[in-house]
Order: C-alpha cells, then sequence, then structure tokens
C-alpha cells in the first residue's frame, strides 16, 4: 500500500513556471499525484510533470486551459490557482496603469474565479471529492502599495469563500495559501535584508514551504476537515504589522 498523500490524484497547477507555483507541482507530484503545470509559456515537461501553455490574461484563456487540462488529464480531482502576474514595485497607487489593474485582476481575480468554478463544476457532476487551492497572499488585508495586487488578493480571498460554501455539501474543499515573503516568482523586493529582520522566524520564506502546506490541505489525510480557511505562511511576519517589535 502506497504511503504517498496525493496517490492517484490528478492535479491541475497554474503559474508553473517557477517560483511557488513550481514548487507545489513538484510536491504534488512527489506525493503520488498525475500533475500538469501551466504558464503563459509552457517549460518543457520535466521530473514527470506536464505542461501546458496558456495565458490566463486573455478573456477566453481560462476556457482553454481547462479543456487542454480535461484532454490531458481525463478528470481533474485537485486543482491549485497560483498564476500571478509578476509585481512592479512602480506601480503604486498614483501610478498604476488600467492596463496593469486589468492584466493583474484578469489573471489572480478573473480566471481564479472562473478556473474554481468550472473546476468545481466538473468535480461535482462527475461525483469526485475534490479540492481547491487558491494561493493569495498575506496582502489580501495588509497595504503593498501595490493597488491591483492586494484588491485582486483581497477578492480571491472572498471568491475562495464563495466557492468553499457553495461545494462543500459536494464533498468538494475549497481553501487558500497566504504565504508573506517567499522570494522568487513574482515577488521581488530590493530590501529584502531589511524585511527579513522583521520575520520572527529569521529567515524568508522558500517556495518549498508553501508548498508542504499545500500538500497537507489538499490531502484527505491532515485536511479532511479544512473548508474555506485561509492558511497563513508567512514565519509570523503577519504578527508585526510590518513595524520591528520592541522587546
Amino acid at each position: 500500500m502506497s504511503t504517498k498523500l496525493l496517490e492517484g490524484e490528478r492535479a491541475l497547477v497554474t503559474g508553473c513556471a517557477g517560483g511557488i507555483g513550481r514548487g507545489i507541482a513538484s510536491a504534488l507530484k512527489a506525493e503520488g499525484a498525475t500533475v500538469l503545470g501551466s504558464d503563459i509559456a509552457a517549460p518543457p515537461a520535466e521530473d514527470g510533470i506536464d505542461f501546458l501553455a496558456a495565458d490566463l490574461g486573455r478573456p477566453d484563456g481560462w476556457k482553454t486551459l481547462l479543456a487542454g487540462a480535461l484532454d490531458r488529464l481525463g478528470t481533474v480531482s485537485l486543482f491549485v490557482h497560483a498564476a500571478s502576474p509578476r509585481r512592479r514595485e512602480v506601480d503604486t497607487p498614483l501610478s498604476v496603469s488600467e492596463e496593469t489593474w486589468d492584466a493583474m485582476t484578469g489573471i489572480n481575480l478573473r480566471a481564479g474565479f472562473f478556473l474554481g468554478r468550472e473546476v468545481g463544476r466538473h468535480m461535482r457532476d462527475k461525483g469526485i471529492k475534490g479540492r481547491i487551492l487558491l494561493i493569495t497572499s498575506q496582502h489580501r488585508e495588509t497595504p503593498r502599495n501595490l493597488p491591483h495586487y492586494s484588491a485582486s488578493k483581497a477578492g480571491m480571498t472572498m471568491v475562495m469563500k464563495e466557492l468553499a460554501r457553495t461545494l462543500a455539501p459536494s464533498g468538494i474543499r475549497v481553501n487558500a495559501l497566504a504565504p508573506g515573503a517567499i522570494p522568487g516568482g513574482g515577488f521581488v523586493a530590493d530590501n529584502l535584508a531589511d524585511l527579513v529582520k522583521q520575520i520572527p522566524i529569521g529567515r524568508a520564506g522558500t517556495p518549498d514551504d508553501v508548498a508542504q502546506m499545500a500538500v497537507a490541505v489538499l490531502s484527505e489525510r491532515f485536511g479532511r476537515y479544512v473548508v474555506g480557511t485561509t492558511v497563513e505562511i508567512d514565519g509570523g511576519l503577519g504578527l508585526m504589522s510590518w513595524i520591528p517589535a520592541k522587546a
């Protein structure tokens, strides 16, 4: 008997070119899942993970991805939405353009909702007790000086709750992870050393820190009663309110 937590599961993971999405895809594969990753430009298949190119910034991008995923996988029992455009520190509240706003909210919020909804519908109609996981952010609640990013992540949190309440009676669990400072992927910080000083655990996070929590929440061994919840993965940074603690 396999001791792997996700043996036999079929997973679709967005945002897999690198960073958190790639880390989650690798962790799901290591725990026995068949994994299809996607990104705007798909890297070649490696480590047993297949990839599919999909531009979720296009209005019909999510439909193309879902159709391709069902064609490749047959069914989807695990869905993780980790895709998010790269953030630029110049896109502040007084300077962010409509184009940049639309790109961020289109991929994070619009594609996240419609993919989550339609994957959930697929799971329900097929009688699959599936799991859906949205990758939000600590900045769903705290300003980041990037309004398009923070607003989209806050919206994703409510999308998660709406889908969780709707799909839970069908045995489908929907949750979210909220990473803190995880260098790589869309997160770039010129002041990373200063930021790390504010993190109680004393280091920045890694994609694998997020990926291992994703495995736990998605598994039926550890996460079977976790529904409509956002799990913080930030080393305690959220305790600090971005201000160093005083002794």
